[in-house]
């Protein structure tokens, strides 16, 4: 695995050398183009793979976040996994988890056998791009968005003490597929002190501070609980769920709740 993550990480600084050229020589009328496509009934989400200790992911960072500013009102979904292969480069990032290196593992699994490396992100889980991919994302998300998806999904999140309950409905194509819940901080800033971004005050949006999978039942009807990590609040964090086929990791279908247990479905 050491080995897998090194090389990841060594890739990723030359896709992202060959992805800043091709930024550079793309028109704004491209991206106008890609853009215009949101109107569809489809849905994106984005998982960023992402760590503190890496200095070429704040750009990857800020441009989820423009993303994530600018979807307001259509069905996009950003998830930041912060990596723990990066902490032993002098800096702990305080939001990593193995759990989250784990899934990204998974995803090269998935892609049939590719490197994983920082920034990466992945889009319903079909398609990887390096994070900071700004025309290649954008399309990713235009083509999603126009995509009508077989599958829907319907939450309701209330609040028991230390606990998070969330009763879902999940219709369409969900046999072989599980129910992934993220437990989402909004938005978090960080003063790096040691590693490749030190002196450097990190902003981060739509940061997965748990995450748990669950197997989804013949009639798609469920209830799962989430144990609350210690600084949860009610204003600042969400719980997003995605219907995830076990066998190719494609997203079928993805809600997100509020936390006065108001129902939201991906259509």
């Amino acid at each position: 695995m050491k080995t897998i993550k090194i090389l990841g990480i060594a890739t990723a600084f030359i896709i992202t050398s060959l992805s800043l050229a091709a930024f550079i020589g793309l028109d704004e009328t491209s991206v106008q183009k890609a853009d215009a496509k949101v109107d569809g009934k489809g849905f994106a989400v984005l998982e960023l793979f992402t760590s503190e200790g890496c200095s070429s992911c704040p750009p990857a960072d800020e441009l989820l976040a423009k993303i994530q500013k600018e979807a307001q009102g259509k069905e996009v979904y950003v998830l930041t996994y912060h990596v723990d292969y990066w902490n032993r480069q002098g800096w702990k990032d305080v939001f990593s988890s193995a759990d989250f290196s784990d899934r990204q593992i998974d995803y090269g699994r998935w892609f049939g056998g590719s490197q994983i490396y920082t920034p990466q992100v992945v889009v319903n889980g079909k398609s990887e791009f390096v994070g900071s991919d700004e025309p290649a994302l954008r399309q990713a998300i235009s083509e999603e968005l126009t995509t009508k998806p077989n599958a829907t999904l319907a939450l309701q999140a209330n609040q028991q003490g230390d606990m998070l309950k969330v009763q879902y409905q999940a219709t369409g194509a969900i046999k072989g597929s599980n129910l992934v819940l993220a437990l989402v901080q909004k938005s978090a800033k960080t003063k790096v002190e040691r590693g490749e971004n030190a002196g450097r005050i990190l902003s981060h949006v739509q940061i997965v501070r748990k995450l748990q999978s669950d197997s989804i039942n013949k009639t798609g009807t469920g209830t799962s609980t989430i144990a609350l990590p210690k600084g949860f609040n009610t204003q600042n964090w969400e719980v997003l769920a995605m219907v995830q086929e076990q066998t190719r990791g494609k997203i079928l279908a993805a809600a997100k709740a509020d936390l006065s247990g108001a129902a939201n479905q991906a259509k």
